[in-house]
């Protein structure tokens, strides 16, 4: 199986994926490398059950939240490919959706691209509070009326017109799934497991609590909370729900989601079956809107456009391929899939938390593709020149003392004294990294500099209005 991954390779991709996993408190994550419609690759580190110390594997089963989405869009291009529905037709002609211009209705094919006009509306929000018995959000949310009643009457909330702006909404894949079963005349999670589990192979992968319950391997979801500035991981439950299904609701494993990589990089064929016509699937696959990143996807080492297709994200340069992928999380489990189309290289992951290092999983790609993700990838030469920051600061003879913290992609600043304590984001003053030169701002609104000075030998200094902080201890 791993006789396509050179060692040195494989044994860079896994240091790296046990530091972000101590880094990020990650309990368990399974991995699967597919390529030229095989999987090469594929492992479980650490553990799916903390109580027991279980152990992931490549078998466990997560819940893999959002990047369900692509199998609901599937699910409709199927139906589509029938000819019982259009994805132009109005979302009204199946439900009775209320919000919107008639004479520029929302259709089908403003769901699936999140170009509807509304932004999020926080029913996905509510539903996995509600699972994990938080009661802090009273919206009624229990029934299909329920879930009309909460978006018709946020007619208010819309920003702009259809196709003009991506807002990603769950509620919108919800209604979606509604759709699936009046067209079908099947409920969605029995369409999605006759029409696209069961011709892939996925025999595992459910929506349905006692379906996963009695499996002997499945995750146990956390949730990974910072309290008092201290991690904590607290066992939680999945949202078994029905809302939640056709948005977020899909729980798979790596290997059965290698089999779905494999069919959506090969023309919609798994074996012997066929999911869907090679045309319908390209249209998923293409960009549709394009999606305000701001540098985002720079830093990960990409120069093209990024967008949504249907049911998944599309960046039209990645390392000079296109690239097809969707993240997901159910706040307690993850899941990232991503391929590139020409080559027919994929990764499928997923872990029992809220969140899965995407960039370093991006990077598992670069090195399918025979490049260096350190060399290419902007990010990871970014994350190590901020990592080096972090630590224990203190003045002359520890008189003041300070804390450099990492809190997702900014470092914080964070001064803790019986006079005054504080904790201020470092705002990068250039796109260098390597420069070291940050800024805070000031209660007053101004910019104050912060500057690091690191020597020939690796001491670091860290220069705040007055003070010359010297680094005494590495980590947060």
């Amino acid at each position: 199986m791993f006789s396509s991954i050179p060692e040195e390779v494989k044994e860079k991709f896994e240091n790296a994926i046990a530091t972000v996993m101590t880094e990020t408190r990650i309990p368990g994550l399974s991995v699967a490398l597919v390529k030229e419609n095989q999987v090469v690759y594929a492992r479980g580190f650490g553990a799916r059950n903390l109580k027991d110390n279980l152990p992931a594997t490549p078998q466990t089963l997560y819940g893999i939240g959002s990047c369900t989405k692509s199998f609901t869009a599937l699910a409709i291009m199927q139906l589509a490919e029938q000819g019982k529905l259009n994805v132009r037709d109005p979302v009204s002609k199946y439900l009775p959706l209320k919000i919107g211009n008639k004479d520029d209705p929302i259709t089908i094919h403003h769901l699936l691209t999140h170009s509807s006009g509304m932004p999020n509306l926080g029913e996905a929000e509510t539903i996995i509070t509600r699972m994990n018995e938080i009661y802090d959000i009273w919206i009624p949310a229990s029934s299909f009326e329920d879930l009309m009643l909460h978006i018709n009457s946020a007619s208010g909330e819309v920003a702009t017109k259809p196709a003009e702006r991506f807002f990603y909404l769950n509620e919108g894949y919800a209604l979606l799934g509604e759709i699936i079963e009046r067209v079908s005349g099947m409920k969605y999670q029995i369409y999605v497991k006759e029409k696209i589990l069961k011709p892939l192979k996925m025999n595992r992968s459910t929506f349905l609590k006692e379906e996963f319950e009695k499996d002997p391997d499945i995750m146990t979801p956390y949730f990974v909370q910072s309290k008092e500035g201290k991690m904590t991981i607290t066992p939680a439950q999945h949202p078994f729900h029905k809302f939640v299904y056709a948005p977020g609701g899909l729980i798979s494993s790596v290997m059965e989601l290698a089999n779905y990589l494999v069919a959506t990089m090969n023309n919609g064929v798994f074996e012997d079956a066929k999911i869907l016509d090679a045309s319908l699937l390209m249209e998923m696959q293409k960009l549709h809107i394009t999606t305000e990143t701001n540098g985002k996807t720079l830093a990960l080492g990409s120069r093209g456009k990024e967008g949504y297709g249907y049911g998944w994200a599309v960046l039209e340069d990645f390392l000079g391929h296109k690239s097809v992928s969707h993240s997901g999380s159910t706040a307690v489990s993850s899941a990232y899939l991503a391929f590139i189309p020409d080559l027919k290289i994929g990764i499928a992951a997923a872990a029992n938390v809220g969140s899965t290092p995407v960039p370093l999983l991006r990077g598992a790609l670069a090195f399918l593709m025979g490049k260096d993700p350190e060399k290419e990838m902007p990010f990871f030469e970014r994350e190590k020149k901020l990592g080096m920051l972090v630590g224990t600061y203190e003045t002359y003879k520890g008189v003041n003392k300070a804390s450099v913290v990492k809190k997702g992609g900014l470092l914080y600043l964070e001064i803790k004294e019986k006079y005054m304590e504080s904790s201020d984001p470092l705002i990068p003053e250039t796109e260098k990294i390597e420069e070291f030169k940050f800024h805070i701002v000031t209660e007053t609104g101004d910019k104050m500099p912060v500057e690091f000075k690191v020597d020939s030998a690796g001491k670091i200094d860290l220069y705040v209005e007055r003070n010359r902080y010297h680094k005494i201890r590495s980590g947060a």
